[in-house]
């Protein structure tokens, strides 16, 4: 049994962390300001849109292939080079004089974030001991969102100092460079572990059984000897992203709906996300000292039941239209951002706790996969139902997918994902 090494948040926050909340804050700026982009190149709604869902769809293209590529590179290259490749997509933004020439670059940006983030996480899954991993998982996830969260502040004060989307591209770019600098200068955390592992061995005596028969099997071989689990869990992440991606669409929609000012709308979901924020290392605690169910199956009932909410809320309206539909639209979007944020890390605590240590890359890349498609569907899946039938149809559906979700959470996660206690 292979001894863990120390490892403390504190000394590793700068190399672990600030490179990965960079890199969300300039991808954040960008997001927004894609379609609206893209409109002014003279793509039509439509076309803007589908451009927009390039970025996420390159977060799919790249997530399996990324495994391999940070097995075979490491960690730290790998961010680099995902690094450079955004920096290439962003330049492409920039220069971009059609919506196609666009979608390249959001396309490439989208397969270097897969890379980048599954780099960190199979740092994680490889060096945090499973005492301190959801919290240190939660803390990695609350670093993406925190760059979610500002970036798109930064994006409106350089439209307003320059009175172009233009520059936008050119602050994610920079983003990126420092994000490289940041990773060349500081020290890599993979090695200092790794280092620190080693020393631990020798001095316990403790000779590398582990290590010995931790053979690296490849991509494809490493799928198929966990497809039972990727395909059970695999479901189970799909779910948790879907509902958790539904929810950024449906919370606006169901403010246009409800009659809202654009200004209000945004104000709501401005304050349910920065709930949503305020909650990420909460989470990583119950994980760590309750274990996962704790944090999985409150957050997938809370936003189960807040669709259902919300679809009776925007039917009600559309029978009769009043005030108090506005201030439960409030509520309903305050407790779905608190049962969001209580999940916050639970995807990647999942896939950390289900990967082996030795080589985490190449099954983390199949299982993020699953996690990214619930993420990329739900939205089309929202849109379709509610084309075919209406809002609140779609967003009941969606509710009671969530409870399935949370009935598919208690079935899988006991057995796959043991309860160990903290010592």
């Amino acid at each position: 049994m292979t001894t863990a090494a120390p490892f403390r948040l504190g000394s590793a926050a700068l190399p672990v962390y600030l490179p990965s909340l960079l890199f969300a804050i300039g991808e954040g700026a960008i997001i927004p300001i894609i379609p609206v982009y893209a409109s002014a190149l003279g793509a039509s709604l439509a076309l803007a849109g589908f451009v927009s869902a390039l970025i996420m769809v390159g977060t799919l293209i790249g997530d399996v292939p990324s495994g391999w590529i940070v097995a075979k590179v490491g960690e730290r290259n790998a961010m680099l080079g995902s690094a450079v490749a955004a920096v290439i997509g962003l330049v492409l933004c920039v220069l971009a004089t059609t919506p196609a020439l666009l979608a390249v670059g959001v396309l490439l940006v989208g397969i270097a974030t897969a890379s980048f983030a599954l780099a960190r996480q199979a740092f994680m899954t490889t060096f945090v001991p499973l005492t301190h991993r959801a919290r240190a998982l939660s803390l990695l996830g609350g670093m993406f969102r925190a760059g979610y969260f500002v970036g798109p502040f930064l994006a409106a004060l350089v439209i307003g100092l320059t009175g172009t989307t233009r520059g936008v591209f050119v602050i994610d770019a920079v983003a990126c460079v420092v994000v490289a600098i940041v990773l060349l200068v500081l020290p890599d955390p993979s090695a200092v572990l790794a280092e620190r592992r080693q020393a631990l061995l020798t001095a316990t005596g403790a000779i590398r059984v582990a290590e010995a028969g931790a053979v690296r099997e490849g991509l494809f071989r490493t799928i198929s000897r966990h497809r039972t689990v990727l395909a059970r869990m695999g479901l189970t992440a799909a779910l948790i992203g879907g509902l958790r991606s539904s929810r950024q669409v449906i919370l606006p929609l169901a403010g246009v709906s409800l009659g809202m000012p654009e200004s209000s709308i945004a104000l709501v979901v401005g304050i349910a996300g920065a709930v949503d924020l305020a909650l990420f290392f909460t989470s990583g605690q119950i994980m760590d000292r309750f274990g996962r169910l704790w944090s999985a199956m409150p957050s997938m009932i809370g936003l189960g039941l807040g669709h259902i909410a919300l679809a009776v809320v925007v039917g009600l309206s559309l029978a009769a239209a009043s005030a108090t539909s506005v201030a439960w639209f409030v509520v309903i979007a305050i407790g779905m951002s608190l049962a969001n944020g209580v999940g916050s890390g639970i995807l990647m605590t999942f896939g950390a706790d289900l990967a082996p240590r030795h080589d985490p890359a190449p099954f983390l890349g199949a299982y993020r996969f699953t996690g990214d498609a619930g993420n990329a569907a739900a939205p089309l899946a929202l849109s379709g139902m509610t084309a075919v039938a209406s809002l609140p149809v779609a967003a009941a559906t969606i509710g009671v997918v969530g409870l399935v979700g949370a009935g598919l959470i208690a079935r899988w996660v006991p057995r796959f994902i043991p309860r160990v206690r903290p010592r």
